[in-house]
């Protein structure tokens, strides 16, 4: 699986996708990923927010690019469309800790934005953190991670053991 493992100071190929409402950021899109030192790779803009999210997952399992960003109205759509796809975490970034966060702490591979949620200079600022931060690689962020993959594994499946509860 082709991760958001980050770029390690290299240029990192990043798809493009927009639904109907976030064909405004598309150009906004293209020159923050360029001036972040990456390659964009425009997969365009489609009616539906599913089909932009599976262009956008879709170009990542394949291995022609490294990580994606989405853009719809809200952000949501986009999210919950990518994330049902193998090797994809998709998560809302409409504040500059979260999107690099989600590279950092997630190793998220995949930045959605809402077009109609926040205005496109802040837009640019987070998908500029996304495209500079890299998976940390921590122990914990590790653990969590492997834990993810349980759960996309398991489901529900009533054998997987009791996810543990914190005393704090």
């Amino acid at each position: 699986m082709a991760g958001g493992s980050g770029s390690g100071g290299r240029e990192v190929r990043i798809a493009a996708a927009f639904d109907h409402a976030g064909v405004p950021f598309t150009e906004m899109v293209a020159e923050t990923v360029r001036a972040a030192g990456h390659e964009l790779m425009d997969l365009g803009h489609c009616d539906d927010y599913p089909d932009a999210a599976y262009l956008a997952a879709k170009a990542i399992h394949d291995g022609k690019a490294e990580r994606a960003i989405l853009v719809c109205g809200s952000g949501a759509g986009v999210a919950v469309a990518a994330s049902k796809l193998d090797g994809i975490r998709a998560s809302l970034g409409h504040d500059t800790y979260t999107a690099a966060q989600c590279v950092s702490h997630d190793d998220c591979n995949v930045l959605c934005v809402g077009s109609r949620v926040i205005g496109p200079v802040y837009a640019a600022a987070c998908i500029d953190a996304f495209c500079r931060a890299e998976f940390s690689g921590e122990e914990r962020h590790v653990r969590r991670l492997h834990k993810i993959t349980q759960l996309e594994q398991r489901g529900f499946d009533l054998a997987s053991p009791t996810p543990q509860r914190s005393t704090t």
